[in-house]
Protein backbone atom coordinates (compact mmCIF):
# COMPACT_ATOMS: atom_id res chain seq x y z
CA UNK A 1 0.00 0.00 0.00
CA UNK A 2 1.06 3.59 -0.65
CA UNK A 3 0.45 5.87 2.32
CA UNK A 4 0.43 9.63 2.26
CA UNK A 5 3.54 11.03 4.02
CA UNK A 6 3.44 11.71 7.79
CA UNK A 7 3.46 15.10 9.41
CA UNK A 8 7.08 16.22 9.52
CA UNK A 9 8.52 18.75 11.96
CA UNK A 10 11.27 21.26 11.40
CA UNK A 11 13.87 18.82 12.66
CA UNK A 12 13.00 16.36 9.89
CA UNK A 13 11.46 13.79 12.22
CA UNK A 14 7.83 13.11 12.97
CA UNK A 15 6.21 16.01 14.78
CA UNK A 16 4.18 14.96 17.82
CA UNK A 17 1.52 17.39 19.01
CA UNK A 18 0.12 17.31 22.56
CA UNK A 19 -3.61 16.50 22.74
CA UNK A 20 -4.67 20.15 22.93
CA UNK A 21 -2.57 20.96 19.87
CA UNK A 22 -4.13 18.04 17.98
CA UNK A 23 -7.61 19.29 18.88
CA UNK A 24 -6.77 22.74 17.53
CA UNK A 25 -5.22 21.36 14.34
CA UNK A 26 -8.22 19.10 13.83
CA UNK A 27 -10.63 22.00 14.26
CA UNK A 28 -8.72 24.16 11.78
CA UNK A 29 -8.59 21.39 9.19
CA UNK A 30 -12.29 20.66 9.63
CA UNK A 31 -13.05 24.33 9.13
CA UNK A 32 -10.99 24.42 5.93
CA UNK A 33 -12.80 21.34 4.62
CA UNK A 34 -16.28 22.63 5.49
CA UNK A 35 -15.60 26.03 3.92
CA UNK A 36 -14.32 24.36 0.76
CA UNK A 37 -17.35 22.08 0.53
CA UNK A 38 -19.75 25.01 0.86
CA UNK A 39 -17.87 26.91 -1.83
CA UNK A 40 -17.85 24.03 -4.32
CA UNK A 41 -21.45 22.96 -3.77
CA UNK A 42 -22.57 26.22 -5.37
CA UNK A 43 -21.31 24.85 -8.70
CA UNK A 44 -23.13 21.49 -8.67
CA UNK A 45 -24.39 21.06 -12.25
CA UNK A 46 -27.61 19.19 -11.48
CA UNK A 47 -29.34 18.33 -14.77
CA UNK A 48 -27.88 21.25 -16.78
CA UNK A 49 -25.99 18.91 -19.10
CA UNK A 50 -28.56 16.13 -19.42
CA UNK A 51 -28.87 16.95 -23.13
CA UNK A 52 -25.47 15.28 -23.60
CA UNK A 53 -26.75 11.89 -22.44
CA UNK A 54 -26.45 10.32 -25.89
CA UNK A 55 -22.69 10.97 -26.10
CA UNK A 56 -20.00 8.60 -24.73
CA UNK A 57 -19.43 9.42 -21.07
CA UNK A 58 -16.74 9.09 -18.42
CA UNK A 59 -16.11 10.46 -14.95
CA UNK A 60 -13.07 11.32 -12.86
CA UNK A 61 -12.87 11.63 -9.10
CA UNK A 62 -11.01 14.68 -7.78
CA UNK A 63 -10.12 13.64 -4.21
CA UNK A 64 -9.38 16.52 -1.81
CA UNK A 65 -8.08 16.32 1.73
CA UNK A 66 -6.52 18.62 4.32
CA UNK A 67 -3.05 18.06 5.76
CA UNK A 68 -1.25 20.41 8.12
CA UNK A 69 -3.81 23.11 7.40
CA UNK A 70 -3.26 22.80 3.65
CA UNK A 71 -5.81 21.75 1.05
CA UNK A 72 -4.37 19.07 -1.23
CA UNK A 73 -5.54 16.96 -4.17
CA UNK A 74 -4.68 13.33 -4.87
CA UNK A 75 -3.44 12.44 -8.37
CA UNK A 76 -2.25 9.31 -10.15
CA UNK A 77 0.12 8.33 -12.93
CA UNK A 78 -1.28 6.00 -15.56
CA UNK A 79 0.53 2.72 -16.14
CA UNK A 80 2.88 2.66 -19.12
CA UNK A 81 1.17 -0.59 -20.13
CA UNK A 82 -2.11 1.16 -20.99
CA UNK A 83 -2.94 1.69 -24.64
CA UNK A 84 -3.82 5.38 -24.24
CA UNK A 85 -2.05 8.15 -22.31
CA UNK A 86 0.37 5.75 -20.61
CA UNK A 87 2.63 7.47 -18.08
CA UNK A 88 0.50 10.61 -17.92
CA UNK A 89 -0.77 12.23 -14.73
CA UNK A 90 -4.51 11.99 -14.26
CA UNK A 91 -7.30 11.66 -11.72
CA UNK A 92 -8.85 8.28 -10.92
CA UNK A 93 -11.63 7.66 -13.40
CA UNK A 94 -12.85 5.99 -16.53
CA UNK A 95 -15.73 5.27 -18.87
CA UNK A 96 -19.37 4.94 -17.87
CA UNK A 97 -20.58 1.38 -17.30
CA UNK A 98 -24.23 0.41 -17.90
CA UNK A 99 -24.37 -0.72 -14.25
CA UNK A 100 -23.57 2.82 -13.08
CA UNK A 101 -26.59 4.89 -12.08
CA UNK A 102 -24.87 8.22 -12.73
CA UNK A 103 -21.54 10.04 -13.06
CA UNK A 104 -20.86 9.71 -9.34
CA UNK A 105 -21.19 5.93 -9.47
CA UNK A 106 -18.71 5.83 -12.36
CA UNK A 107 -16.14 7.95 -10.49
CA UNK A 108 -16.43 5.96 -7.26
CA UNK A 109 -16.27 2.60 -9.03
CA UNK A 110 -13.19 3.59 -11.01
CA UNK A 111 -11.44 5.02 -7.93
CA UNK A 112 -12.07 1.76 -6.13
CA UNK A 113 -10.64 -0.26 -9.01
CA UNK A 114 -7.61 1.97 -9.58
CA UNK A 115 -6.44 3.03 -6.11
CA UNK A 116 -8.46 0.88 -3.70
CA UNK A 117 -10.59 3.77 -2.41
CA UNK A 118 -13.74 2.38 -0.72
CA UNK A 119 -16.88 4.36 -1.66
CA UNK A 120 -17.93 4.59 1.98
CA UNK A 121 -14.74 6.55 2.72
CA UNK A 122 -15.60 9.23 0.15
CA UNK A 123 -17.71 12.32 0.79
CA UNK A 124 -18.92 13.51 -2.58
CA UNK A 125 -19.25 17.30 -2.73
CA UNK A 126 -20.42 18.07 -6.25
CA UNK A 127 -20.25 17.39 -9.97
CA UNK A 128 -18.58 20.19 -11.90
CA UNK A 129 -18.91 21.22 -15.53
CA UNK A 130 -18.15 18.35 -17.93
CA UNK A 131 -15.39 18.70 -20.49
CA UNK A 132 -14.78 16.93 -23.77
CA UNK A 133 -11.73 14.69 -23.99
CA UNK A 134 -9.52 14.60 -27.07
CA UNK A 135 -11.21 11.31 -28.01
CA UNK A 136 -14.71 12.81 -27.96
CA UNK A 137 -15.84 11.55 -24.55
CA UNK A 138 -17.80 13.79 -22.16
CA UNK A 139 -15.87 13.71 -18.87
CA UNK A 140 -17.63 14.80 -15.67
CA UNK A 141 -15.40 15.77 -12.72
CA UNK A 142 -16.74 14.58 -9.37
CA UNK A 143 -15.18 16.50 -6.48
CA UNK A 144 -14.99 14.74 -3.13
CA UNK A 145 -13.22 14.72 0.22
CA UNK A 146 -11.28 11.73 1.49
CA UNK A 147 -9.54 11.10 4.79
CA UNK A 148 -5.97 12.33 5.08
CA UNK A 149 -5.08 8.91 6.49
CA UNK A 150 -6.25 7.04 3.37
CA UNK A 151 -3.73 4.41 2.27
CA UNK A 152 -3.86 3.89 -1.48
CA UNK A 153 -3.57 0.42 -2.99
CA UNK A 154 -2.87 1.09 -6.67
CA UNK A 155 -3.82 -1.46 -9.29
CA UNK A 156 -0.50 -1.91 -11.15
CA UNK A 157 -2.31 -2.66 -14.41
CA UNK A 158 -3.76 0.85 -14.40
CA UNK A 159 -1.72 3.01 -12.00
CA UNK A 160 2.06 3.28 -11.64
CA UNK A 161 2.23 6.03 -9.01
CA UNK A 162 0.12 8.12 -6.63
CA UNK A 163 0.99 11.53 -5.19
CA UNK A 164 -0.68 14.67 -3.85
CA UNK A 165 -0.31 18.34 -4.70
CA UNK A 166 -1.23 21.46 -2.69
CA UNK A 167 -4.30 22.88 -4.39
CA UNK A 168 -2.93 26.43 -4.43
CA UNK A 169 -0.04 25.15 -6.56
CA UNK A 170 -2.39 25.41 -9.54
CA UNK A 171 -2.86 29.18 -9.20
CA UNK A 172 0.83 30.05 -8.83
CA UNK A 173 1.97 31.86 -12.01
CA UNK A 174 5.62 30.95 -11.38
CA UNK A 175 4.75 27.28 -11.78
CA UNK A 176 2.47 27.51 -14.81
CA UNK A 177 2.68 27.78 -18.58
CA UNK A 178 -0.06 27.59 -21.19
CA UNK A 179 -0.86 28.22 -24.81
CA UNK A 180 -4.01 28.77 -26.81
CA UNK A 181 -5.30 25.88 -28.89
CA UNK A 182 -6.04 26.98 -32.49
CA UNK A 183 -9.71 26.80 -33.36
CA UNK A 184 -10.73 25.83 -29.82
CA UNK A 185 -12.14 27.95 -26.97
CA UNK A 186 -9.72 26.47 -24.44
CA UNK A 187 -6.11 26.82 -23.34
CA UNK A 188 -3.68 23.95 -22.79
CA UNK A 189 -2.23 24.32 -19.29
CA UNK A 190 1.04 22.85 -18.02
CA UNK A 191 2.33 22.47 -14.46
CA UNK A 192 5.53 20.71 -13.40
CA UNK A 193 5.33 19.54 -9.79
CA UNK A 194 8.42 18.58 -7.80
CA UNK A 195 7.46 16.28 -4.93
CA UNK A 196 9.90 16.97 -2.09
CA UNK A 197 8.90 13.79 -0.26
CA UNK A 198 9.76 11.40 -3.10
CA UNK A 199 12.11 13.57 -5.12
CA UNK A 200 10.02 12.83 -8.22
CA UNK A 201 8.91 15.36 -10.80
CA UNK A 202 5.48 15.20 -12.46
CA UNK A 203 4.20 16.96 -15.57
CA UNK A 204 0.51 17.81 -15.19
CA UNK A 205 -1.13 19.02 -18.38
CA UNK A 206 -4.12 18.89 -20.69
CA UNK A 207 -7.55 17.98 -19.36
CA UNK A 208 -6.15 17.00 -15.95
CA UNK A 209 -4.45 20.38 -15.53
CA UNK A 210 -7.61 22.20 -16.62
CA UNK A 211 -9.71 20.36 -14.04
CA UNK A 212 -7.14 20.89 -11.27
CA UNK A 213 -7.01 24.60 -12.12
CA UNK A 214 -10.81 24.83 -12.18
CA UNK A 215 -11.17 23.23 -8.74
CA UNK A 216 -8.39 25.41 -7.30
CA UNK A 217 -9.97 28.62 -8.60
CA UNK A 218 -13.46 27.73 -7.36
CA UNK A 219 -12.41 26.28 -4.00
CA UNK A 220 -9.87 28.94 -3.07
CA UNK A 221 -11.74 31.88 -4.62
CA UNK A 222 -8.49 33.24 -5.96
CA UNK A 223 -7.96 34.61 -9.44
CA UNK A 224 -4.59 33.65 -10.96
CA UNK A 225 -2.57 36.35 -12.69
CA UNK A 226 -2.31 34.17 -15.80
CA UNK A 227 -5.12 33.59 -18.34
CA UNK A 228 -7.18 30.54 -17.44
CA UNK A 229 -9.41 30.38 -20.51
CA UNK A 230 -12.72 30.78 -18.66
CA UNK A 231 -14.58 33.48 -16.73
CA UNK A 232 -13.74 32.86 -13.08
CA UNK A 233 -16.81 34.75 -11.83
CA UNK A 234 -19.18 32.76 -14.07
CA UNK A 235 -17.47 29.71 -15.60
CA UNK A 236 -20.61 27.81 -16.65
CA UNK A 237 -21.21 29.59 -20.02
CA UNK A 238 -17.64 28.89 -21.13
CA UNK A 239 -17.92 25.15 -20.51
CA UNK A 240 -21.34 24.98 -22.14
CA UNK A 241 -20.05 26.82 -25.19
CA UNK A 242 -16.95 24.64 -25.37
CA UNK A 243 -19.02 21.45 -25.27
CA UNK A 244 -21.42 22.75 -27.90
CA UNK A 245 -18.51 23.54 -30.22
CA UNK A 246 -17.11 20.05 -29.73
CA UNK A 247 -20.55 18.53 -30.42
CA UNK A 248 -20.83 20.45 -33.68
CA UNK A 249 -17.66 18.71 -34.92
CA UNK A 250 -18.78 15.19 -34.04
Amino acid sequence: PLSLPPVVGLSGGEHVCPPRCLDTVGAIEMSIAETTKAMLKKYEIGSKFSYLSSLPKASVLIPLFVRNGELRVLMTVRSQELNTSGGEVCFPGGKYDPMDHNEIDTALREAGEEIGLPPDQVEVVCRLFPVMSKTGIVVTPVVAFIKESFQAQPNPEEVSDIFSVPLDYFINPALHTSHAMPGQPVRNHFFTYQDNESGKSYLIWGLTATLALLVAVLALEKKPSFPVGFNIEDPLPHFQRSLDQWRSRL
